[in-house]
């Protein structure tokens, strides 16, 4: 297992190094280039406001890579490709690859009801809702977290935030037969790796998911954590006329980790991309698992629609008739708009983390991916 472990290290620092920075590729035209510069520019004008980070990857070479604006706006640090953003709910496709992990090494099936995997949930429906439904938005369990006392609001850990479960009385529908995109489900995976590997979760997710990656600057947020090139989350206030602060301390359930506490950069994200496409962290099979549509999304889901889409364990999955699938999520907490999306049929990925949320971000993505001719 240790050789393994090693030679799986050794390859995703090798990978690592073939992510370089390529301002003038000639995978992209002049009029590509252009046409996704102002996509971008046009949004960004101001080098001193809040800011973004675009990268886009063809088989695992950089072809696009642009930042704007920047990263805090006290000290005024650009973005590079190394600031790290809050990711949001794009969080959640690391505690997926968790739980797909462990259950290709047996220790968690996806048919596990919640009733064996929290026993101390009283209900009889919690053995209806299994754990394939928790990574996919089919449980049927409703977001019911407590929102009158602020200060639970704002600070909630993983474990706080799903309390309200132990005691449910009612499911909103029948597992498995609808979507609705809820965070504590997701939050429940913070425990369930912990309970099925004995170890703490930020320790698996560690050596088993980011290390193997060689995502070395990647942190999951904790208050008075420090997190290097760390970026502030901001939205305009019409009252003050400028943009103020919208993270942590401001924003609601900011300090769960498993459905969304993930700070990131592009570059570590490369990463992460590289590691997916070669089998470093998961293998072929569960992967297709993965990406594979477990629910259609409806025109009034919760969160995330659009035409053709719907979702697996921790991705959404787009299938445009005529165009290769696009597999991606969306993330948005506080500040922070973030989209990571791929078409592992080219092997092309386009990532674009913003700290703002007074944005088009499906608008601007759409046209990307129309600018790559994949849509």
């Amino acid at each position: 297992m240790k050789l393994k472990y090693c030679f799986n290290v050794i390859v995703s620092l090798l990978l690592a190094a073939q992510l370089t920075s390529c301002g003038h590729s000639r995978a992209l035209s002049e009029a590509q280039r252009a046409g996704i510069d102002s996509v971008f520019e046009t949004v960004y004008s101001d080098p001193l406001g809040p800011g973004a980070a675009v990268a886009i990857v063809d088989h695992g070479q950089v072809i696009y890579e642009r930042c704007f604006g920047v990263a805090d706006l006290e000290t005024k640090v650009p973005v590079s490709d190394s600031t790290n953003f809050c990711i949001a709910s794009v969080s959640k496709q690391f505690a997926a690859i968790a739980i797909l992990q462990l259950a290709d090494e047996g220790k968690v099936l996806l048919s596990d009801s919640l009733s064996k995997l929290f026993p101390e949930f009283k209900a009889d429906f919690y053995r209806r809702v299994k754990l394939r439904h928790i990574l996919s938005h089919t449980s049927g369990i409703p977001d019911a977290r407590p929102r009158d006392d602020r200060d639970f609001v704002l600070h909630a850990t993983d474990v706080a935030s799903v309390g309200y479960m132990e005691n449910l009385d009612s499911l909103h529908f029948e597992p498995g037969s609808k979507y609705e995109y809820i965070n504590p489900t997701y939050q429940l995976i913070y425990q369930i790796v912990e309970r099925a590997t004995g170890e703490t979760f930020e320790d698996y997710m560690r050596q088993e998911v980011f290390d193997k990656a060689g995502m070395t600057r990647t942190a999951y947020f904790e208050a008075g954590r420090e997190i290097a090139d760390m970026a502030h989350g901001y939205a305009w206030s019409d009252s003050l006329g400028r943009y103020v602060e919208f993270d942590y301390g401001e924003e609601s359930f900011f300090a769960t980790k498993a459905d969304g506490g993930l700070y990131t950069s592009i570059n570590d994200f490369m990463k992460w991309e590289n590691a997916l496409s070669h089998g470093l962290v998961l293998d072929e099979a569960m992967l297709r698992q993965a990406y594979s549509r477990k629910i259609t999304l409806e025109p009034d889901a919760n969160y995330g629609y659009q035409p053709n889409v719907g979702y697996g364990y921790g991705f959404f999955i787009q299938q445009t008739p005529g165009h290769p699938d696009i597999v991606y999520h969306t993330g948005d907490n506080g500040g922070f708009t973030i989209y990571a999306g791929k078409v592992p049929e080219r092997d092309l990925v386009f990532l674009f983390f913003s700290t703002r949320n007074d944005i088009d971000r499906m608008a601007m993505v759409n046209r990307v991916w129309q600018i790559l001719r994949v849509k």
